[in-house]
């Protein structure tokens, strides 16, 4: 690894904006911008599955591949949360010579910004109880709020919901500086009232003490790839609860220092990729300059159990999907030793006759080599002819709701509990975006239903307005909001030795 000065010299960001944790870690101060106004490259998916698809590989060795085309390029992505990294999913890191380091410590706690956001959500929950103890002068009646822990624990479902699922990473990750984000943090909805008035953080006077623990996360952390690039790291809300992008406040950073800025979304583009265009950029007049649409044989074959000639159907709908957003699309498979040519080649005939090219990345066995076809067709992009939305901001939340689930997904039919009715009659002139909040395993609510489905039925179960993050999340099926450690899960082949060596952790 270099020293992070070096690393900070190639983006030309100077010591005084510049807060250092040891040789390999810095934070940037969020109000920090350069002059440069770079190209921002979304990185999204097929619907994910056990074998893993490679985002955050692709992002980061395409970020090499272009330094080493001597392009000024960044990747700018999210923090690992440690209910994956110690259950089944793993971290956020890369793999192979695609990673980015010191990949342990950014695994494990990194700079503390999850503890942070963990303190300042729990410090709230705290002052709403408070309240309540001391007389509740406000009249709440119904709490609308949860403690939160970044760890996987089921036992903890009925009132906690993981650090990442929380409204304040939402809001951590949306805010563009530190008054903005006081602002939203006042804007949360703690409670209401017998009456259903909203009672709102502000009226607890709790915005100052909750923003005060937030002081130094809020600036977003400088790291390095294995071959010395430039990386920025900062929040990490999950894509398939809330919307699942790094910080607005270290895109824009990244935008100012770079060429090429290339950033991810979490899990398949009918999760991330759509709530990266919806909330973050719609939100910030912001908008890609291309997306990467990537796969894997092994992924589109469990898509089909087992056949690739079915399971390509899923990558079927994902470019359909993508191609709404963007005149520049790349088709990316990230390619395992195990693929047969009979395969790669059924697989570009099938993207070449959708009408695109598909383009072999190699960055888990070839680093910086990896990426470079798909790097060079970067470089050479035109300026992006569509931009599209889902919806209208004067549409009522159902018609919002239907819009996306049966004109976005397919679903034929659209069910709502009891509850979600009720709740979506209260907001229903609500004038924020919606965030769809289901299972990642699948475009349905359902995650053994893979592939293409058509006319399928959803099911709203559930509504969560997060008036400070500026949505409305709409759950679907039975996602889960506080996940469980798996049976087989990474915490058990985690080893520390005497001289504080660890192995184990992916």
């Amino acid at each position: 690894m270099k020293n992070i000065k070096e690393v900070a010299k190639k983006i030309k960001i100077k010591d005084e904006n510049l807060f250092y944790y040891g040789n390999y870690i810095a934070k940037i101060n969020n109000n920090y911008r350069g002059k440069k106004k770079g190209k921002l490259i979304l990185v999204t998916s097929i619907n994910p599955t056990p074998y893993g698809e490679g985002k955050t590989t692709l992002s980061i060795g395409l970020n090499d591949s272009l330094n080493k085309l001597n392009k000024n390029a960044i990747a700018a992505l999210r923090e690992p949360s440690l209910g994956p990294v110690f259950g089944r999913k793993g971290g956020a890191i890369g793999g192979g010579k695609a990673i980015i380091e010191p990949s342990v410590d950014i695994n494990l706690h990194f700079t503390g910004d999850f503890h942070a956001i963990t303190s300042a959500n729990n410090l709230l929950c705290a002052i709403v109880d408070n309240h309540i103890f001391q007389g509740n002068e406000l009249g709440i009646d119904r709490v609308n709020i949860k403690r939160c822990l970044d760890v996987n624990d089921r036992s903890l479902r009925e009132n906690f919901v993981i650090t990442t699922a929380s409204e304040l990473m939402a809001i951590f990750c949306l805010a563009t500086d530190l008054s903005d984000l006081k602002r939203r943090i006042g804007n949360i909805i703690v409670g209401f009232t017998k009456d259903n008035k909203e009672i709102y953080a502000r009226d607890l006077h709790a915005e100052d003490a909750c923003t005060l623990l937030l002081k130094n996360a809020i600036n977003p952390n400088l790291v390095q790839t294995m071959y010395g690039n430039p990386v920025i790291v900062h929040g990490g809300p999950f894509a398939n609860i809330a919307h699942g992008c790094n910080s607005i406040i270290a895109t824009k950073i990244a935008l100012s220092v770079s060429d090429y800025v290339i950033t991810e979304a979490g899990f398949g583009s009918d999760m991330g990729a759509v709530k990266f265009f919806d909330i973050k950029c719609k939100e910030n007049n912001i908008y890609p300059d291309a997306v990467v649409l990537n796969s894997t044989i092994k992924a589109l074959k469990y898509n089909g159990d087992g056949d690739l000639t079915k399971g390509i159907s899923n990558l079927e709908f994902h470019i359909k999907n993508m191609a709404k957003y963007t005149s520049n699309l790349f088709v990316a498979l990230n390619k395992f030793d195990t693929d047969t040519k009979e395969e790669i080649d059924y697989l570009r005939d099938f993207v070449k006759n959708m009408g695109y090219k598909l383009i072999i990345c190699n960055m888990f066995s070839e680093g910086e080599d990896g990426c470079l076809e798909l790097a060079e067709e970067i470089t050479k992009i035109k300026k992006n002819k569509k931009k599209y939305l889902m919806y209208n901001e004067t549409d009522d939340l159902m018609t919002k709701i239907n819009k996306v689930l049966i004109n976005e997904y397919g679903a034929g039919k659209v069910e709502f509990t009891e509850e979600a009715q009720e709740k979506i009659e209260k907001l229903k002139s609500s004038k924020l975006n919606i965030c769809i909040s289901k299972t990642p395993m699948s475009i349905t609510d359902d995650p053994k239903v893979l592939g293409y489905p058509k006319n399928f039925t959803m099911r709203v179960t559930d509504v969560n307005l997060y008036n400070g993050a500026g949505f409305i999340t709409i759950l679907l099926g039975g996602v889960l909001t506080m996940p469980g450690l798996a049976k087989e899960s990474n915490y058990l082949k985690m080893k520390i030795d005497n001289e504080g060596n660890i192995t184990g952790i992916r």
